[in-house]
């Protein structure tokens, strides 16, 4: 059975820094597209980062230059780094894999197994 958990969230001030981690199980990570998905209210999900071997990693126009992702192989775990937070970046956040590129790194349909998201508020 496959299982994604994503952790890290929280309310962070704008400028601030949160580092999310998506831990999965059943699955590996070197094998799979996992990427990370926002939704704010009442918005649709996007697509904010991805990670696969052989290319360069995805990321969302809205946050080239403050986030960065990596992975952890032997941990089975990747991370999503977030430097200078604003509050549109309010959401929850989700991570997924998939085996496929599917309709692309950035959709989410293309994603087979998904996690639990957790909150990430960014305010004053």
């Amino acid at each position: 059975e496959v299982q994604l958990q994503a952790s890290g969230g929280g309310l962070v001030q704008p400028g601030g820094s949160l580092r999310l981690s998506c831990v999965a199980s059943g699955v590996t990570f070197n094998d799979h597209y996992i990427g990370w998905f926002r939704q704010a209210p009442g918005k649709e999900r996007e697509g904010v980062s991805c990670i696969s071997n052989g290319v360069n990693p995805y990321y969302a126009d809205s946050v080239k230059g403050r986030f960065t992702i990596s992975r952890d192989n032997p941990k089975n775990t990747v991370y999503l780094q977030m430097n200078s937070l604003k509050p549109e970046d309010t959401a929850i956040y989700y991570c997924a894999a998939s085996s496929t590129y599917g309709l692309g790194r950035s959709n989410p349909t293309t994603y087979n197994f998904w996690g639990r998201g957790t909150q990430v508020t960014v305010s004053s």
